[in-house]
């Protein structure tokens, strides 16, 4: 049973206070924004694996959940199973969510959407449409440009589907004109060069996203609530900028909008600034929110690695009326609820890394989930019930490790979890050290605390041995050892001056420059950024003729900035020759050259520790193998890993 503050005492009694949108009053100000999922069905209808996981969004205390895309044509779907609203078929599956949301006492939020040139047609059935022929710069695909029949027709299809919305039981609609879909399209002189009624001019290039408010307010009525969503500034090269967007905001408001969600930037932003990594300021777009609340006289969300202080002092301060917390809604469900109870130490924090979320549906076409939360697109799943607790040995306390002596200890069983090193943590002691990563330690230090609190005890420092296997007898056994670093055989590896990336990182090593890393993954740039921002002259040498880590995440983005504007080399195409004393030499283009190094860095890769296999198979105790221990990954796999064989003892 929850205990919520209430009254000046409350630490965050902005944030907890109501607001009321027309028809609509929230319990506080807390907003979930739409995020793409992937759990959309095949036919566009709501599943019970997108409705459960609303839902428990929901149970967690926030007051309004604005859905993810939802398509008002056919032909707009952004991805193959994107939700739908283009036919009153879709009403009785879009009703559960309002149902769902409301047991709860949160306010469900329709999003309706176009993605407009921003698809392929294998998603939208048909060449994608836009104001312009001109193909997306991230999708890069042939598109075709809207006649006037066919622009009227998508104005209604929004007016129609709010009014399905209405019917299906929301408390209000969301009109997406962001992030270089449809509605954006049209405003940006970036991708609309019409010269009719919706081109040339900025009252033109407005026209299609007024007719559609105004259509949408003509349908739904006058006291049903209309937000829209907006991208306060393109931040590209020939899009539009904030100064438009104060000047459009009076006239949205004219048209029947109630509320403006305030967001930055379009898909081929630089950075990716809609979906802001880790390596950018906390609140770096509330400023655009104050614009617009100051140019609009209409409650504004505001958006953009807010985190909950930060929340209370904008609405405070008068930079928003409502925050929008995206990510955090993933990694932490409970998080509003925790906050409300003064349990700030109990938050599982969003880290903003990207991995689970966007780029694992945007580059790897899966479903979206959380690095830090394995929970999260899993609601749908009944978790089966233990037969009697059993004695379970934990071997590695790195992320894998911590992950599964959670998930197998809130099942009941009797855990223990055993580290050789000092501390807990793994390899996340030397990756939270680079710039921009310090928050990766924080879910350790969450992990260590929830294992404490279910009587987890971890025995830092000892190293598991097959006769302590045999002694101690457990039951099963989660091995998460880990790997190790490895190097190619160069001469000259075994030189002094050769350190590995993670003694580097976590200050078991002076550092010397100038300093030459091998390997240009993301050990070796994070170590890059690491060092430089220590003021240590830097080059990065790697054998591929390419960046291993590209420009198109917005890490990877960061990353090249940051390491090119300190002044650092990246050299790709090098082969490594040999280590001398004071330079590496290295092949580049059939010409041999050297670099000047006071210390070499390797990050090479790595190999999986995995030897306690062979004595658990000899002793005849089941075990399984997670994370890196299997195969050195990437931190979702490990924590995913780990809570999966955790959950999986019965």
């Amino acid at each position: 049973m929850k205990t919520i503050k209430n009254g000046d005492d409350m630490k965050l009694k902005n944030l907890f206070s109501p607001i009321t949108i027309k028809s609509m009053t929230t319990a506080n100000r807390a907003v979930m924004p739409a995020m793409g999922t992937g759990y959309g069905n095949p036919d566009s209808t709501v599943s019970e694996r997108l409705r459960a996981y609303l839902a428990r969004r929901a149970s967690g205390g926030t007051g309004m959940i604005i859905t993810e895309v939802c398509a008002v044509d056919p032909r707009g779907k952004g991805f193959p199973n994107e939700i739908g609203a283009w036919k009153d078929d879709f009403i009785p599956s879009l009703s559960g969510i309002p149902e769902s949301l409301h047991e709860h006492g949160t306010k469900a939020v329709l999003q309706l959407h176009h993605a407009g040139r921003e698809t392929f047609e294998s998603s939208a059935g048909a060449i994608p449409e836009a104001p312009s022929p001109i193909p997306s710069v991230i999708m890069n695909q042939p598109c075709e440009e809207m006649s006037l029949a066919r622009i009227n027709q998508v104005v209604d299809a929004f007016g129609d589907a709010a009014l399905r919305a209405k019917k299906a039981g929301f408390d209000a609609v969301e009109v997406h004109s962001a992030h270089g879909y449809l509605l954006n399209q049209f405003l940006s002189p970036f991708s609309n060069r019409r010269t009719d009624l919706y081109g040339g001019s900025d009252d033109n290039r407005s026209r299609f996203v007024l007719d559609i408010i105004e259509t949408v307010r003509a349908k739904v009525g006058i006291d049903f609530p209309i937000i829209i969503r907006i991208s306060c500034d393109e931040l590209i090269r020939g899009g539009y900028d904030i100064e438009f967007m104060k000047r459009l905001a009076p006239k949205l408001v004219s048209a029947g909008v109630d509320a403006i969600h305030a967001s930055v930037g379009v898909y081929s932003t630089p950075g990716n600034l809609s979906i802001a990594s880790m390596d950018t300021d906390p609140g770096f777009n509330l400023f655009r929110a104050r614009a617009i609340r100051e140019a609009a006289d209409v409650p504004v969300i505001g958006v953009g690695r807010v985190g909950l202080e930060m929340a209370e002092k904008a609405i405070a301060g008068g930079d928003a009326d409502l925050i929008a917390f995206g990510r955090q809604h993933l990694t932490d469900p409970d998080f509003i609820n925790k906050a409300a109870q003064d349990r700030f130490e109990d938050i599982r924090c969003c880290v903003s890394c990207n991995q689970g979320c966007i780029e694992r549906l945007s580059y790897e076409m899966k479903p979206a989930t959380c690095t830090f939360n394995p929970e999260c697109g899993r609601e749908y799943i009944e978790v089966k019930e233990i037969s009697s607790p059993k004695k379970v040995w934990v071997i590695g306390a790195g992320p894998a490790g911590l992950s599964a002596g959670l998930a197998a200890s809130r099942k009941g069983h009797v855990v223990e979890i055993f580290e050789r090193q000092d501390m807990p943590g793994g390899q996340v002691l030397s990756a939270s050290r680079p710039p921009h990563k310090e928050g990766f330690m924080d879910w350790v230090n969450w992990a260590v605390r929830e294992l404490k609190v279910n009587n987890v005890e971890i025995k830092a420092g000892q190293e598991i041995t097959q006769g302590m296997l045999l002694s101690g007898k457990p039951d099963e056994v989660i091995l998460a050892t880990g790997s190790f670093p490895v190097s190619p055989e160069i001469p000259g590896i075994d030189n002094d001056l050769v350190k590995d990336a993670r003694d580097v990182l976590t200050d078991k090593v002076e550092l010397k420059g100038p300093v030459v890393i091998l390997g240009a993954g993301y050990v070796g740039m994070e170590t890059a950024d690491f060092l430089l921002a220590s003021g240590i002259e830097t080059a990065v040498l790697e054998m591929l003729p390419y960046p291993p880590v590209g420009k198109h995440t917005a890490h990877g983005y960061w990353l090249h900035k940051r390491i090119k504007n300190a002044g650092g080399h990246l050299i790709f195409g090098a082969k490594v020759e040999c280590i001398n004393n004071d330079a590496v030499v290295y092949t580049l283009n059939d010409e041999k050259k050297a670099e000047p190094a006071a210390m070499v860095v390797t990050a090479m890769g790595a190999r999986s520790e995995n030897t306690l296999q062979e004595y658990l198979k000899a002793a005849g105790i089941p075990y399984r193998t997670v994370g890196d221990a299997i195969s050195p990954r990437r931190l979702l796999e490990a924590i995913h890993e780990g809570h999966r064989a955790g959950q999986e003892i019965l």
